[in-house]
């Protein structure tokens, strides 16, 4: 049952964490196909723990290369983690398992970087 008590601490929009990722490709800055296979498999099990609290939203650097500039993605992967357009957080490198979601999700009830 879900509990009816939390709902006044999630906010009308959910956060966002947007996941910068490199291309896929033979380059030294790109990730082979197995890499990016691995960090899909994270990114979905990260968005099952994190629930409707934060949207995991990924940015191909290949696709998207001025979103990925815009947040100076110089060293992909990176995470940021937005709500409401401020930054919260941010990080580069892969997160790993449930500590990486209950890291995020106090970000969303403390004081901010």
């Amino acid at each position: 049952m879900f509990p009816f008590a939390i709902l006044p601490l999630l906010p009308a929009h959910p956060a966002m964490l947007l996941v910068l990722l490199p291309t896929v490709g033979p380059g030294p800055r790109q990730a082979t196909p197995l890499a990016r296979a691995h960090t899909n498999e994270l990114l979905r099990n990260l968005q099952l723990a994190l629930g409707a609290a934060i949207h995991v939203l990924k940015v191909d650097e290949g696709t998207h290369p001025a979103v990925v500039q815009a947040f100076d993605g110089r060293g992909v992967p990176a995470f940021v983690l937005l709500r409401d357009g401020a930054e919260l957080w941010r990080q580069q490198g892969l997160p790993e398992g449930e500590p990486m979601a209950a890291l995020l999700l106090s970000k969303l009830t403390g004081p901010g970087p």
